[in-house]
């Protein structure tokens, strides 16, 4: 059964069991973004939002949304995919002025709807795959809306967040009732990191909030988000002048390939040992470029899918700006051996607690970036890494 049919299914029975009990959830007197109550901030995370438009995502029995019309005088649209959840909502607050409760898919929804002030959702946006969930809102919200996410962090089992953007068996419970099985996206906050700009949010700030019982496995994130402003459909620029500029950097790639032999270096008709690599073509991605440098100079065919770039070296030589990209190279076909024509041949795997003398100093950095441990001197370089978030600029001395 697709995820989304599984999560539809149970939160269906989830409200139908509810509706037998005929329970409501009090109007909290504050916002809780928690289970727990006196958990964490209230609903002043949102901002001012009197008179506002405000959407909740997955809006349950309602009770949240009647909070914030009441507490802070909001115009709040409840959206909720469960019929049955949709119904003890409508059932329960459909005369409450400034809230109004529709049943559908939030996505589907904000496809049709007037932008919004702000979001929010409160434990349920990880009930549906944010590679839809967030375009949707990106296009549901007006620029600098906040956008507030309550999300599982840890669950009941103890079993922390998933560090790969895909769902995951969790279980519903209700008193007295079989547990509801549903998928979740349980996801680490480096993700949501990665996901929110990716879909043009910026990431003010991730908390964790913990159960009051210290004891208690479950921790909650709640993740502050706003909605960046729409760029310009076409920005003008000028063109370059026609004289050719003088040359003040160079911009090349520097390829780690590691097997059970050793690291491949080839000896350059000077006399280094150096890694494979070259310069960046006019037009080329860096992966690109080290896929087609490691086949000109070794004969080994990879692909732009096997590269993982690690960053960036910037240092000078003789005036010239020299800027290195280094690379790990992940799998590869064939066996390399001396191309005709290349300035770099004789290539052969050197363990990496035997590396010889006579580096290349480009390869020297690259390779103490990979592996500070590596006992190899060269000069210093500026190395800026490439990760999954804000990246941080160090120097690389080796041990001269």
């Amino acid at each position: 059964m697709p995820v989304e049919d599984i999560n539809t299914h149970a939160w269906k029975v989830y409200g139908q069991r509810q509706l037998a009990r005929a329970y409501a959830p009090p109007i909290p007197d504050q916002m809780s973004w928690a289970p727990w109550e006196g958990v964490g901030p209230g609903g002043e995370v949102l901002g001012d939002i009197t008179g506002r438009r405000v959407l909740d995502i997955g809006s349950g029995a309602g009770h949240h949304a009647v909070h914030l019309a009441q507490a802070h005088g909001a115009r709040v649209t409840g959206i909720e995919l469960s019929p049955t959840q949709h119904e003890r909502a409508a059932s329960s607050h459909a005369d409450v002025e400034g809230v109004e409760f529709t049943q559908g898919d939030v996505a589907e929804y904000l496809a049709g709807a007037e932008p919004f002030d702000a979001a929010y959702a409160i434990g349920t946006l990880g009930f549906i795959d944010p590679h839809r969930a967030l375009p949707a809102l990106r296009d549901g919200l007006r620029p600098d809306a906040p956008l507030i996410l309550s999300l599982l962090h840890t669950d009941l089992h103890g079993r922390g967040p998933s560090t790969e953007v895909a769902p995951r068996e969790q279980m519903i419970l209700l008193r007295d009732d079989p547990p509801l099985p549903t998928q979740m996206w349980v996801l680490a906050p480096q993700l949501w990191e990665d996901l929110l700009p990716e879909y043009g949010f910026r990431v003010e700030a991730i908390d964790l909030l913990h159960h009051p019982d210290e004891n208690a496995p479950v921790i909650q994130q709640l993740i502050r988000a706003r909605r960046l402003p729409d760029r310009p459909a076409r920005v003008a620029s000028r063109p370059r002048s026609t004289r050719p500029p003088m040359s003040h950097a160079a911009v090349g790639v520097g390829a780690i390939l590691l097997s059970e032999q050793g690291l491949l270096l080839g000896r350059h008709r000077r006399g280094t040992l150096e890694l494979p690599g070259g310069t960046v073509e006019a037009g080329e991605s860096f992966e690109a470029a080290v896929v087609r440098e490691v086949g000109e100079e070794t004969g080994l065919i990879a692909r732009p899918g096997d590269v993982r770039l690690l960053g960036t070296l910037v240092d000078h030589i003789e005036g010239v700006l020299r800027v290195t990209v280094g690379a790990l190279v992940h799998a590869w076909r064939g066996q390399p051996a001396t191309q005709p024509d290349e300035s770099v041949g004789d290539w052969a795997w050197h363990p990496l607690d035997q590396l010889p003398d006579g580096l290349f100093v480009c390869s020297a950095q690259i390779l103490t970036a990979w592996r500070p441990d590596l006992p190899i001197d060269h000069t210093p370089a500026h190395f800026t890494p490439f990760t999954h978030g804000t990246p941080t600029t160090t120097t690389v001395d080796g041990l001269a």
